[in-house]
């Protein structure tokens, strides 16, 4: 087993490989770390993990402009996580490049991140100015008639998209260029459609990209059943994106 000790960034989301993290940075927990980030070399990734908070364990509440409770020295690092902190957290998450990292005017950072591979978490340690992990790198593995599950779940997800959005069949665009590598397809599915977080990182913890699109393919299917049956239901309020803020 080989592992590497990253920074840890949890959140209340699940990170996919090759999806784009956008982050509002402000407390000082994680501050510190980007300013630990932005002492790598130009030539070097800038890597941290990242993992979703277990249901019920949340961070220290704190919002823009507001006293951050977790800056205070005696709290620590693992403020809002308990006196174990591994515990508070999903055992496999997703490693982050921080391409780029702004720090603002009052100390903050906005940061643009991506996905770039599943990791299984170990260990935390708070004894620092922030969490870290030792991390285990997972291998992502077809499994069987894994091109063949894409195919469907794309044309699962299309139509999941079509009833989400109120669309017609023929205001849909069939020139419009789709992932055909099968495991790019699980996690951006994975990623786009409306799920809480435990279903989201069941995805992202799935044994294969087949049976990754195989639960995609069952989760599509009823989701557009419901959706059918709920005409009035406020898609565009579903869909809208928010910057995750920490």
């Amino acid at each position: 087993m080989t592992t590497v000790r990253l920074p840890l960034f949890p959140l209340n989301s699940v990170l996919f490989p090759g999806l784009v993290l956008p982050l509002n940075v402000f407390e000082e927990r994680y501050r510190a770390m980007l300013r630990t980030l932005l002492k790598t070399p130009d030539e070097e990734q800038r890597l941290f993990a990242v993992v979703a908070i277990r249901d019920g364990l949340e961070v220290a509440p704190s919002a823009p402009g507001l006293p951050d409770p977790t800056s205070q020295p005696e709290q620590g690092p693992a403020a809002g996580f308990g006196a174990d902190p591994l515990k508070a957290f999903h055992a496999v998450g997703c490693v982050a490049d921080a391409a780029t990292i702004r720090e603002r005017a009052d100390g903050g950072f906005e940061v643009l991140a991506t996905g770039t591979s599943r990791v299984r978490v170990h260990s935390v340690d708070a004894s620092g100015a922030f969490l870290t992990a030792e991390v285990e790198e997972l291998p992502e593995e077809p499994g069987e008639e894994a091109g063949t599950l894409a195919a469907g779940v794309l044309r699962a997800f299309r139509a999941y998209q079509k009833r989400l959005a109120g669309a017609r069949e023929r205001s849909l665009s069939t020139g419009a260029e789709l992932p055909d590598d099968p495991s790019v397809v699980s996690y951006l599915v994975a990623a786009a459609a409306v799920l809480d977080t435990p279903t989201k990182q069941r995805l992202l913890e799935s044994a294969d990209t087949a049976a990754r699109l195989r639960e995609e393919l069952k989760l599509l299917r009823a989701e557009t059943a419901i959706i059918r049956n709920l005409p009035s239901l406020p898609a565009t309020d579903l869909t809208r994106g928010t910057t995750s803020l920490n």
